[in-house]
């Protein structure tokens, strides 16, 4: 009997292993992992984009349009976005809560050339509202261009908040800035009586700011009651406006075709 149990041991073993072997093998992103297994469930896989060497975790969002995987999540102020480059680079927090994937990663997923991407930004307000904003032919660049920002045609309800509200705030084509590292723009940006040099330290978070811009979901976050008005938030200016208006809840993530 003893003999018998060991022999199940390890053929439950060797299965489990040859399991977890596939599920790494999984796919190069989100998509793939949803196109092989139409039924797999939303939750983390480990991926390996075309042509880089090392696995990585994500967070796959399992829709019914495809699988979206997860660059972005805000929920609470447990997880600070007041982090400098090497933090934004690498990424922060865990994929099943609030996280930052990391600008590296998201460069390696979006360098493909064989795919288009499309980018989806999700938006929660603390009113029980939600809106949507998507664009094509999303892709970063390398580290040498700050991780420039590239987006391609809008649709949705949110508006087209990286285009911004006004002239001279468009944020496609821009580099990424945080505290220590500045690509902004400004030299500097003028709010009414105010001179900011640096974006980052009157919004809070790094983003791809133009003169800071009217799209930033990487600042503070704040509670029901305290979410109207602040210079720092996590903002989509195009959507409840005219006062600046801090989401409760935000995901930005990205589907390849």
């Amino acid at each position: 009997t003893q003999v018998k149990m060991k022999s199940v041991v390890v053929y439950c073993g060797l299965i489990l292993a040859f399991l977890s072997s596939c599920t790494e093998q999984a796919g190069t992103d989100c998509t793939q992992i949803k196109t092989l297994s139409p039924q797999a469930a939303s939750g983390v896989y480990v991926i390996q984009p075309a042509g880089v060497k090392a696995k990585f975790k994500v967070y796959c969002e399992m829709r019914a349009d495809g699988g979206w995987t997860v660059f972005q999540k805000r929920s609470g102020g447990a997880v600070s976005f007041r982090r400098q480059w090497a933090a934004y680079t690498n990424g922060f927090g865990n994929q099943t809560q609030d996280h930052w994937l990391g600008l590296r990663k998201i460069f390696y997923l979006t360098k493909d050339k064989s795919k288009k991407w499309t980018m989806r930004v999700d938006l929660w307000d603390h009113e029980g509202g939600t809106a949507f904003a998507e664009y094509k032919n999303f892709r970063l660049g390398n580290e040498k261009t700050a991780f420039k920002l590239h987006v391609g045609k809008y649709r949705g309800n949110a508006g087209d908040a990286i285009r911004g509200t006004y002239k001279g705030t468009d944020q496609n084509h821009y580099g990424f800035s945080t505290t220590d590292r500045d690509n902004d723009g400004c030299s500097p940006c003028i709010f009414g009586d105010l001179a900011e040099t640096q974006c980052t330290f009157r919004e809070g978070g790094g983003w791809w700011y133009s003169k800071c811009g009217s799209a930033n979901l990487n600042g503070d976050w704040h509670p029901a009651g305290e979410q109207i008005g602040w210079a720092s938030g996590l903002h989509w200016r195009t959507w409840k406006p005219p006062a600046p208006y801090s989401a409760k809840a935000s995901r930005m993530m990205i589907k390849s075709v």
